[in-house]
């Protein structure tokens, strides 16, 4: 079995091994003419079941034949135009070399005895985002596994910067539609459960800073710490933007940590034509960034960056065997002294390697592509009768309904609403997201995809009101 370990005598099996696998992939890209095939789990799960791991094939190419049954042929495709529905990218060529790169070398970026030139490719990316947001000569900041844990690395650093003794005593204040990590977080911080204040949105699904200053003056008269205010750049269900400026303002006067969610809308750093949109997050304490949603990076690729980098120092641990105290005054780099995990793959060199190919305007390019693609999408549903549009985009996402002309009934335009969206799926003609608007379900397109298009986007929306029209007849002869 030595044989297939990678080294310097299998260096031409790995040759061919990987050659063959990325034939089968593009060969599948290739012929792809549907985002997903429609397979159900009851069709799949039997086949992945009957697979026996403790009896190997011993050949790659059988290998990859069994996984062209059980993944590659169902696999849904974000590359395809008519995936539309969740923060999901598709990805550069170039970012798909580094992965395979970084890959096989392997480099474990948690100290710099086990990846040398890999720590300092990640410090100068990171050096690299914190200049695009403006954070200034202090900042630092290190790469995650994602938004989720790039959130509450930022809130374990606002948790033990803020000034009380008392756990219980804390507070965050988040949007209504802010991310479910904020909560999440908290509850892994050990703070109590009505420790984030939610703050009501505009029509714009943007925070209300009145509410916020409304909420920040009660915390403080009860005697309670605000410890963070996240807002957000881009939310998951809308884009939406909060008002930032007017939030580094409340922040400032009531000396809270502001830390920025813009794990979605970090593609505006590199944009040719939208930055202006996140002007205010260069006030933050803390932000969050997702490369693998905006810009067209594969998954995992994230980070948390932060204006101090002195801040940093409450995720620091020395253990003898890694990092010991010694090796900071050697000024020995070692990454795992500022993040929460400590074995971490070298993901910095996707980006690395798309910005050496592309530069950061190729990358902003494409994302206000499907920022303009989102504002012609808007014009369509607001045009047409069948739909209602919650919000005109300031991302590249749309929240909208099937709304029928001869049924009133609102939980049974949901359920219209809920089979159109299945039934879609089932289809594997395009793949659309859903979410809750005044407790009302709604369809979703998020817009990642430069390839799609006005005419595609017309194309789902027939087939849709398609799906949602064949339901109501079939519900009116069910009734009849």
């Amino acid at each position: 079995m030595r044989s297939h370990l990678l080294n310097d005598t299998t260096a031409e099996q790995y040759r061919r091994s990987v050659t063959e696998g990325i034939e089968r992939v593009a060969a599948k890209l290739a012929a792809t003419d549907r985002p997903f095939t429609g397979v159900t789990v009851d069709t799949l799960a039997p086949a992945i079941d009957a697979i026996d791991l403790d009896k190997p094939l011993l050949d790659t190419g059988a290998v990859l034949d069994e996984l062209e049954d059980v993944y590659l042929r169902d696999a849904v495709y974000f590359h395809h135009p008519r995936y539309l529905a969740h923060l999901n990218c598709p990805v550069v060529i170039p970012a798909v070399l580094g992965e395979a790169i970084l890959s096989a070398v392997n480099s474990s970026l948690d100290t710099w005895d086990q990846s040398a030139g890999g720590t300092l490719i990640e410090r100068k990316l990171i050096d690299w985002t914190t200049a695009r947001i403006g954070l200034g000569p202090a900042a630092d900041g290190v790469f995650t596994s994602g938004g989720t844990q790039s959130n509450l690395q930022a809130l374990l650093l606002a948790r033990e910067e803020a000034k009380t003794d008392s756990f219980a005593k804390l507070r965050i204040f988040a949007s209504e539609v802010s991310h479910f990590s904020v909560k999440k977080s908290a509850k892994l911080l050990g703070l109590s459960p009505d420790s984030v204040v939610t703050i009501p949105v505009d029509q714009n699904k943007r925070m209300q800073t009145v509410a916020l200053a409304h909420e920040l003056e009660r915390c403080r008269a009860a005697g309670l710490a605000p410890m963070a205010v996240v807002a957000t750049a881009g939310t998951t269900d809308f884009g939406s933007i909060d008002p930032l400026p007017e939030i580094a303002e409340l922040c400032a006067q009531y000396d809270t940590w502001m830390h920025v969610d813009a794990a979605y809308g970090c593609g505006l750093l590199a944009s040719v034509k939208y930055r202006g949109r996140i002007d205010g997050i260069e006030r933050a304490d803390s932000v969050t960034v997702d490369y693998h949603k905006s810009f067209f990076q594969p998954v995992s690729s994230s980070a948390v960056l932060v204006r101090d980098a002195a801040t940093l120092r409450h995720a620091t641990y020395h253990a003898d065997y890694l990092n010991p105290k010694r090796m900071v005054q050697e000024r020995i780099p070692n990454q795992v002294d500022k993040s929460l995990q400590t074995t971490r793959r070298f993901d910095a060199l996707k980006l690395w390697v798309t910005l050496r190919t592309m530069g950061a305007d190729g990358i902003g390019q494409l994302f206000d592509e499907v920022c303009d693609l989102a504002v012609e999408g808007w014009k369509i549903l607001a045009a047409d009768p069948r739909y209602d549009v919650v919000v005109e985009p300031t991302l590249s996402t749309l929240v909208f309904r099937y709304i029928p002309a001869a049924v009133t009934d609102p939980a049974e335009i949901d359920r219209a609403n809920l089979y159109a969206r299945k039934a879609l799926f089932a289809s594997g003609d395009a793949v659309v997201a859903g979410t809750k608007v005044g407790g009302r379900h709604y369809l979703k397109f998020t817009l990642l995809n430069p390839e799609t298009t006005t005419e595609d986007i017309t194309a789902v929306l027939d087939l849709i009101a398609g799906h949602a029209e064949q339901y109501l007849g079939e519900s009116l002869d069910r009734a009849s």
